[in-house]
């Protein structure tokens, strides 16, 4: 009887001891990260001046960013804008950037250092031109700049590429006929104030703090440009990225226009390269989609990024990590 009593128990307890190790194998599994591995690392984000929409950006979703991904550290790294943004990424001093469309397809179409392997993430928000001028100014269109000293943005940026573009397209040429001063977003609305330019040419999401600032202090008015789309179109090549656009009268309240003023937009695109981890840039553009409302709180352009047209990354390829993400959100 003593024999049967203890063949059973070590029976029970050899049936304990499996069920004890499938319960414990399954708490195991449900805490190990048994799956692929989440993104770890440093990741450098190219932004742009200090006092900028693309440094803004990067500022704001940052957070966004560290708490997505926590295993990678971002750093932010200031530039002139969009045309350094583009050489530094492309030529891998930094993982991701912001660039305007046409700044992209001009270094893609010069063959620059590495611009085969630049790659599209999102289309963002548009750039809208802005030449501001002080109210006063006689200057009503473009070609009233000559002889003015007009600052036309940072070598680097794409305000540079766009101003350029812009006075040739008014019949102007950039280096004889103005001063041009190397300025950005950052120092023009001083110098303005101060009276040491008569013009700056900016290139931003509305509104430019920095402008708006500026018409809160000192009676400025913004310039129309819509009269040189079509001239732009003309001059081909990577000027076709350029539309007809319209700054409503709320964007910069306290300018002297007095209603909306007509302009042109340009697209921006967040890029990478094709050396970026599929998983790392996945992970990177659903933060950027899904911060929109957040960051739009405060750069009201972001409002715009829509997931529906964030794919259509013109010129450029779309990264296979992007396309992941879209490929997880079609309906």
């Amino acid at each position: 009887m003593f024999k049967a009593l203890s063949r059973i128990s070590r029976r029970r307890a050899l049936q304990g001891a499996a069920a004890l190790l499938v319960v414990s194998g399954l708490l195991m599994w449900w805490l190990l990260p048994i799956g692929p591995s989440s993104p770890r690392g440093s990741v450098t984000f190219s932004t742009g001046v200090r006092t900028g929409v693309y440094q803004l950006y990067g500022q704001l979703l940052k957070p966004t960013l560290a708490h997505d991904l926590p295993g990678v550290r971002i750093e932010l790294q200031p530039s002139e804008g969009s045309q350094q943004n583009l050489a530094r990424v492309a030529t891998g001093k930094a993982d991701f950037t912001i660039a305007t469309a046409d700044a992209i397809a001009k270094y893609v179409e010069d063959g620059k250092p590495g611009a085969d392997r630049l790659r599209g993430c999102a289309r963002l928000y548009d750039d809208y031109a802005q030449l501001v001028v002080d109210d006063g100014s006689t200057v009503q269109r473009t070609r009233d700049l000559r002889h003015k000293r007009v600052a036309v943005g940072q070598p680097g940026s794409g305000v540079r590429l766009i101003a350029e573009r812009t006075l040739r397209a008014a019949g102007l040429d950039p280096q004889k006929d103005i001063t041009p001063v190397p300025a950005g977003i950052d120092t023009s609305p001083g110098l303005l104030e101060s009276g040491k330019i008569d013009a700056f040419f900016w290139s931003g999401g509305l509104p430019t703090d920095a402008v708006r600032d500026l018409a809160a202090r000192h009676p400025i008015r913004l310039v129309p440009l819509d009269d040189l789309v079509t001239k732009l179109h003309a001059a081909g090549g990577t000027t076709r990225y350029y539309r007809s656009a319209v700054m409503p009268a709320d964007a910069y309240r306290q300018a002297r226009n007095g209603g909306p003023v007509s302009t042109i937009a340009v697209a921006n695109v967040l890029v990478t390269t094709d050396r970026e981890d599929a998983k790392l840039t996945e992970g990177f553009t659903r933060s950027v989609i899904l911060s929109r409302d957040r960051i739009g709180r405060q750069v009201h352009a972001a409002q715009l990024v829509d997931v529906r047209t964030a794919i259509y990354t013109d010129p450029l390829k779309l990264h296979e990590g992007a396309r992941r993400y879209y490929r997880s959100v079609k309906p």
